[in-house]
């Protein structure tokens, strides 16, 4: 029988642990899917927003740090990518097991910084909207609705702002698992922020590319099933 992972999920920037849900029919039987509820949203909605990126990381220490004595991974995508580095850096900071690998998606690494800065979170409301509905994470009837943008633009303006943070002048210390770096083809991060993920890791990095924007995993969650199911089952079993 297969051992049992467990795969912790972060959302990115405005979303919520429902996002990740759709990915359990996929995922093999040996893998534990467990999706990470961030303040402010779902069943959080009344919980405080964070002040700071590290606030956030400590919130999901809490919340996962006795289901981390079996063998688990973690997966984040765009400002949850970020919070799923952080996170793990906490964790070896605690003497904690560690994860047997990482999925960084749609994130280029945090010790570079962007050629174009994007502090969308300081934009004013229509300009602010108008990048959302670019990038495509938000559905168009979202923004049809006052009484939901009352609600969840400070939510995505905040989300924006911890996602902006970089560490260019913080030491690099690999981590010792597997990394795989998931980016769609037609994003804006650099080769340099994508290829430099290597250094972030003793064992081995891959970098696996879609088709689509940032967004891509809604469009392609079988193939990223496909992916994690691969990493972290059959590679497990070559290695046995």
């Amino acid at each position: 029988m297969n051992k049992v992972t467990r795969l912790f999920c972060v959302p990115y920037a405005g979303g919520s642990a429902t996002i990740y849900k759709k990915w359990k029919p996929y995922l093999a039987d040996s893998i534990e899917l467990i999706p990470i509820e961030l303040a402010g949203r779902g069943a959080r909605m009344m919980d405080p927003l964070y002040s700071e990126v590290k606030d956030a990381v400590a919130d999901i220490f809490e919340i996962i740090k006795h289901k981390i004595d079996t063998p688990y991974a973690f997966f984040g995508h765009s400002m949850g990518a970020l919070l799923v580095y952080e996170l793990t850096r906490t964790i070896r900071e605690n003497g904690l097991r560690e994860p047997e690998h990482l999925f960084f998606s749609g994130r280029g690494v945090p010790n570079i910084r962007p050629i174009k800065d994007k502090n969308y979170h300081l934009l004013d409301d229509e300009e602010f909207k108008g990048r959302l509905l670019e990038l495509g994470g938000t559905p168009k009837e979202f923004f049809e609705h006052p009484e939901l943008m009352e609600v969840f633009l400070p939510l995505l303006r905040n989300d924006f702002r911890l996602a902006s943070v970089s560490y260019e002048d913080r030491e690099v210390v690999p981590f010792q698992c597997d990394i795989t770096v998931l980016v769609g083809k037609d994003e804006e991060i650099s080769a340099s922020r994508l290829v430099h993920w290597k250094d972030h890791t003793t064992g081995q990095c891959t970098i696996e590319m879609f088709n689509g924007g940032h967004f891509f995993i809604h469009d392609e969650f079988q193939q990223v099933s496909s992916i994690i199911n691969t990493k972290l089952v059959t590679n497990s079993l070559r290695s046995v």
